[in-house]
């Protein structure tokens, strides 16, 4: 399994790479793995302002629909739109071509709360 050192992480299986003020987010090796084959993400939260934890999209796969939730409180700014034609990058490139959103983070105080490659690994059990 796959868990990139250089990433932070959140307890709802969510990575994010911080670059200045921006957040890039996606779901973890770990998650895709347990949703299975990923059919659609939908994310109808651009260019809106959300408190961290809150639900910005939900992921589609064969069997189940999840929530997508915000680890950090800010703008969304982006949505990698390549998902709407190819949401299986997810599966097949989830650290990459299968990120999901970019965030204008306005609290950089919630970086701590952020996990590191460690920590999530006790979390699933790694």
């Amino acid at each position: 399994m796959n868990i990139p050192a250089e990433l932070k992480y959140t307890k709802d299986h969510e990575w994010v790479k911080i670059d200045g003020d921006i957040a890039t987010v996606g779901i973890t090796d770990f998650a895709q793995g347990e949703l299975g084959d990923i059919v659609y993400v939908e994310v109808d939260t651009l260019d809106e302002t959300l408190d961290r934890e809150a639900i910005f999209g939900t992921v589609e796969a064969v069997k189940t629909v999840s929530d997508l939730f915000s680890p950090l409180s800010g703008e969304i700014i982006a949505f990698n739109e390549a998902l709407e034609d190819e949401p299986e990058k997810v599966n097949t490139d989830p650290y990459g071509e299968g990120w999901m959103v970019k965030i204008k983070f306005s609290e950089a105080s919630e970086l701590d709360d952020l996990l590191s490659d460690a920590a999530y690994k006790e979390i699933i059990g790694g």
